[in-house]
């Protein structure tokens, strides 16, 4: 006779319950509330037609049928992750779908690129931007901004944030600091830039940029380290995108608090300087994130090893 199976996702679940003896910690592991955890079990009980779990005051325990039935599962859950990873690994495919911050990408990484596909011609690469690889202050926000790694819909990520990504590798990419730019012009003249008191008589360039507000030096916190008093920090124009406040920056608009080493190619290039060496790093740095069950394969392994050497 031919029994129905149960649902795989069911099955998982089981096993990590099983594995654990405690559903809040396998939804810790599966990235789901306690809730969905036994949502699935009740189900998986209901379709099998016995109990899998005793459901003590404040412990779990399996039953004859639980104890039975886990390893058997844990093996073939086992095998079909071989199996899977087997043939992600040795299939050939053209294709790396990254994603990464706007800004590093429009002012680091596109004008690396180049070199990449010199190296990699039979690597094309599908590049995205997308807010969400900026680190949110809510961890729980963070993991839901994971889903397309997770769901296989991006092959990497290039985040900007805190570098916690369970279930995933983490390579350190790039540390950051902000630092005041402006156009070289400021430097000149009856009230050109000299000390940093001398901010007083220029317009502060402010980028509220969404993602990671809550996390961005701010002018009062760089005015405070510099220990300069006498200048009202939050006196200027607020830009809601970082490219726009760069520009007005680079037009000698004002003053603004920049992503170093993100601005090092328009001060090479004339178009900024730094007047003053004052540097406050950033809570936040550049981190290269891709799954623990794909890392291996040749295309991300590849891409990795560039990126770590242009760094």
């Amino acid at each position: 006779m031919s029994l129905s199976m149960p649902p795989l996702q069911s099955l998982r679940v089981f096993e990590t319950a099983a594995r654990h003896l405690s559903f809040k910690q396998a939804a810790e592991e599966l990235h789901v509330t306690p809730a969905a955890v036994s949502q699935q079990i009740k189900a998986l009980e209901a379709h099998l037609g016995v109990p899998l779990f005793y459901r003590l005051t404040r412990a779990l325990a399996l039953t004859e049928a639980g104890e039975r039935m886990l390893p058997q599962v844990s093996d073939g859950l086992a095998q079909l992750a071989a199996a899977v990873e087997k043939v992600v690994l040795q299939t050939p495919s053209r294709n790396l779908r990254i994603t990464v911050p706007p800004a590093f990408a429009g002012r680091w990484l596109v004008h690396r690129l180049q070199r990449f596909t010199e190296a990699h011609p039979d690597i094309d690469l599908v590049l995205g931007t997308e807010a969400n690889t900026v680190d949110a202050p809510d961890l729980e926000d963070v993991e839901s901004d994971l889903v397309a790694l997770r769901e296989g819909e991006v092959d990497v990520e290039i985040r900007f944030g805190r570098g916690a990504y369970p279930g995933m590798r983490t390579d350190l990419v790039m540390e950051v600091s902000y630092v005041p730019v402006c156009h070289p012009d400021l430097l000149k003249g009856k009230r050109r830039l000299k000390k940093a008191s001398d901010l007083s008589f220029h317009t502060l360039l402010h980028d509220d940029t969404a993602a990671g507000r809550s996390e961005r030096v701010s002018w009062q916190d760089w005015l405070r380290a510099a220990k300069v008093s006498g200048v009202d920090p939050s006196r200027g124009p607020h830009f809601s995108n970082s490219s726009l406040a760069l520009e007005a920056a680079m037009d000698g608009f004002g003053v603004m608090l920049g992503l170093y080493p993100m601005v090092q190619r328009d001060i090479d290039a004339g178009r900024l300087v730094r007047p003053f060496d004052l540097a406050i790093p950033s809570r936040y740095a550049y981190y290269l994130v891709s799954p623990e069950t794909t890392v291996d394969r040749p295309a991300i392994a590849r891409f990795r090893q560039w990126l770590m050497a242009e760094i």
